[in-house]
């Protein structure tokens, strides 16, 4: 199929599992190195055995959880467990049919296709990938109208990974065609421990229980924000102390970076911050809140609400979000005081 010219091409990166092993750098390669998701781990385990036993490519995967728990590290796993290629793309990079159909008539017999936010996938696209999906083959129509025909094209087998952060936007067809679906959950302090001690290992830092202890509780359950902050510390324990990270080295770092004892960030405190002193404590749509603090909501949503709810400090309620008891405590704000709502007039009768 040719492009005509100034069409873009979409975004594609493939290679083999050894070259996505390098370009990853801390996340780990193979299922027995993964920490975490155990339910995951061992469902990935038993699937990816049975398929290499009977000699097929593993069913298509879907995994959704807020960013950073290891989506695209699972994908990654998967291609070199299974011993193929991997392709990655993105649901926004794959704007047309044309876009996917290049990526698919290019993959060989068990390679695996990893698009990310699958489920901003233009409708048009997603059409192309129920047949692909499910009978491994691509409907061609050719000319319009009284003349129009159709060719169908025989697929390689592969397997599909898809990754989103919104599993709710994701179209039921296309969920349905799933063989194995997984949520990631966030992390536990312990868990978290594990990782930022394999990452230091790694990065040849020099660190110390507590300063493990002290970064895994400021990382928001999230395996990406705890190699992030262990990369931050490590800077500043190489400039401003001896190169070796302790709890004081690790607390005067992330409070630096902004990040208190409980993990919050600047954005999660004036998200709660505002709810608590603009809106009496709420409940409060989240369309205001955007507006307040000038942010996106898609930005709310998906980096600052999951790990607020998780930690209890927001309540989604039927008309807003709420501010719990304990943000108000985290703030030393009487809750009593502030909590009380605003009450609309009543109307006078005439």
């Amino acid at each position: 199929m040719k492009r005509s010219e100034g069409e873009r091409e979409p975004e594609v990166k493939e290679g083999t599992p050894q070259e996505a092993e390098d370009f990853l750098d801390l996340r780990p390669r193979k299922l027995s190195e993964y920490i975490g998701q155990r339910q995951v781990v061992e469902t990935l385990e038993i699937a990816i055995q049975a398929a290499k036993k009977r000699g097929e490519p593993l069913d298509h995967v879907l995994f959704h959880s807020p960013p950073g728990l290891g989506k695209t590290t699972l994908a990654h796993i998967i291609a070199t467990e299974m011993g193929v290629r991997i392709v990655t793309s993105s649901g926004p990079a794959i704007e047309k049919g044309g876009d996917l159909i290049s990526i698919l008539t290019h993959l060989e017999r068990g390679d695996v296709l990893f698009i990310d936010e699958v489920h901003r996938l233009p409708k048009v696209v997603e059409e192309f990938l129920y047949p692909a999906m499910e009978d491994f083959c691509i409907d061609f129509i050719f000319d319009k109208g009284a003349h129009a025909r159709s060719h169908r094209y025989r697929l390689e087998q592969f397997t599909l990974v898809g990754a989103t952060t919104r599993a709710g936007l994701l179209s039921a067809p296309l969920r349905e065609r799933f063989g194995i679906l997984r949520n990631l959950d966030f992390y536990s302090v312990e868990e978290l421990c594990q990782v930022v001690k394999r990452s230091a290992a790694l990065l040849g830092v020099p660190i110390d229980e507590e300063g493990t202890e002290e970064i895994a509780k400021r990382s928001r359950g999230t395996p990406r924000i705890s190699n992030r902050l262990l990369k931050r510390v490590r800077d500043f324990a190489q400039i401003r102390g001896q190169g070796r990270i302790d709890k004081t080295i690790a607390d005067e770092a992330l409070q630096l970076e902004g990040v208190d004892e409980m993990g919050l960030t600047s954005l999660d405190r004036r998200f709660l911050e505002t709810i608590i002193r603009y809106y009496k404590g709420g409940p409060v749509g989240l369309e205001a809140i955007a507006a307040t603090l000038q942010e996106e909501t898609d930005t709310l949503v998906d980096m600052v609400e999951p790990f607020l709810l998780k930690i209890g400090f927001v309540a989604r309620m039927q008309n807003g979000r709420k501010a719990t008891e304990l943000a108000y405590q985290h703030f030393g704000i009487p809750h009593a005081e502030s909590g009380r709502q605003l009450t609309l007039p009543t109307r006078k009768k005439h």
